[in-house]
């Protein structure tokens, strides 16, 4: 991911040198896992503790073996066994590539979930926060983007809310899908290899041992990873778009946090654009993107091809990096949204009362009439208000048929927007308990 869309603490788990930390964890642990079942002397472990490092400099000796090798990790392991001297032979005993590079991209994604994950609880803990705030913050529920019956922001929020909760759960199951390596050789037989190396291996890295290897960890569990990513980016869009339409001028509900200083546009200085929440759906389109070649990197040949290695050096970081970047993003526009609670009323006039038709047609039901005469006086009644300059609510009042069955205090009550949120508690309940 470029630089522009990057933070520094998920950048560094898909750093160059992280990467390669990683492979010498693993390598690590499996020579520990050697000299438990006797193969290496504690002499030469010391030796390989002691003396490995991993920085720049051996980085650009890592560089210098791939120009010749054009294989990554063998130059890796050229660049490491060349720090030890002789016990250098004990490194990467009995294993193949993929163990290396399987195991290691468990560590990598686990790390970067712990902090996809984190993000997403502060999320939560704000939009909690704003669900509450804004309970009784009534506004107008949209269908089709036309007015529905009232709601209030609050309930908005919890919605959101509710949404982001799953998403965490999603986050946290692939976190548990990924944990998975494997340290079983070429074609997961454990041929040049124990299984009690991959059990004391995983154990001490704290991850679990794919139960039927070929010489890969199998796809789908990065794919059920991507997939988490992808569903919670999704949802970011969704809120995002959201206010995108809250903010536009003809309604100016809702708005993003506009700081000191900045500008909306270089030809016209009165503009404040949604920019941040353009952003979360540019970038959500990115990360949903990437799903599919997810999806795709499942099927290999046989016991195993590198046509998967590819897309996941680009998709894997690329899709955490960019999730990590819109939580924040969107963390910061829910810290500072502004709200409009004047446009609101304002803008709930503009139907007239309309969003009453439907509890004037249960109404008219429940006192006898038929459930299409009742619908046929209600629609009447709403097209003589929508049609002139007289609320639905005196359109009803000087209705004969609506007269007959309906008495002013009725209504009067019926036409109250509060009567829509009589079980907003049992909603939050529901939600937040």
């Amino acid at each position: 991911m470029i630089e522009r869309y990057t933070r520094k603490a998920i950048g560094d788990v898909w750093s160059e040198l992280n990467k390669f930390c990683k492979w010498w964890e693993v390598e690590l642990a499996v020579c520990k896992a050697w000299n438990t079942l006797g193969k290496i002397p504690d002499d030469a472990l010391k030796e390989i503790e002691d003396k490995v490092v991993i920085d720049e400099g051996t980085l650009g000796r890592i560089r210098e073996y791939e120009r010749t090798y054009k294989h990554d990790v063998l130059a890796f392991i050229s660049a490491v066994s060349e720090q030890v001297g002789e016990a250098g032979r004990y490194i990467h005993l009995g294993l193949t590539s993929s163990d290396v590079i399987d195991t290691a991209l468990a560590l990598l994604m686990r790390e970067a979930l712990d902090i996809l994950l984190e993000d997403v609880r502060q999320v939560l803990d704000v939009l909690k926060d704003l669900a509450f705030e804004h309970k009784k913050t009534l506004m107008m529920g949209r269908t089709h983007g036309v007015h529905a019956e009232p709601i209030t922001l609050g309930l908005k929020f919890a919605v959101w809310y509710d949404e982001m909760r799953r998403n965490y759960e999603r986050l946290e199951r692939a976190r548990d899908r990924v944990s998975y390596g494997k340290i079983s050789g070429a074609v997961g037989t454990y041929s040049n290899i124990p299984p009690q190396v991959e059990r004391l291996t995983l154990e001490s890295l704290g991850l679990k041992s794919e139960p039927a290897s070929t010489q890969v960890v199998h796809r789908d569990r990065h794919a059920e990873f991507m997939y988490a990513m992808a569903s919670t980016a999704s949802s970011l869009d969704k809120f995002a778009t959201e206010i995108r339409h809250l903010q536009r001028t003809e309604v100016l509900e809702v708005q993003e946090p506009f700081t000191k200083g900045q500008r909306g546009s270089s030809a016209m200085p009165h503009k404040k654009n949604p920019v941040h929440s353009e952003r979360i759906c540019g970038l959500a389109r990115v990360i949903r993107s990437n799903l599919i070649p997810a999806l795709e990197n499942i099927v290999l040949w046989h016991e195993r091809d590198i046509s998967h290695s590819s897309v996941e050096r680009v998709i894997l970081p690329d899709s955490s990096i960019a999730l990590d970047y819109i939580l924040n993003l969107f963390l910061e526009i829910l810290k500072g949204i502004v709200v409009n609670e004047k446009n609101m009323l304002r803008n709930m006039e503009l139907s007239k009362g309309l969003y009453s038709s439907s509890k004037v047609l249960v109404a008219l039901t429940e006192k006898g009439l038929s459930r299409d005469t009742a619908y046929d006086v209600v629609q009447r009644c709403a097209m003589k208000s929508w049609n002139s300059e007289i609320s639905f609510k005196e359109a009803l009042l000087s209705d004969e048929d609506v007269k007959r069955y309906l008495s002013p205090a009725e209504v009067e009550e019926i036409t109250d927007p509060w009567g829509f949120l009589k079980n907003i508690d049992y909603v939050y309940q529901k939600v937040f308990t």
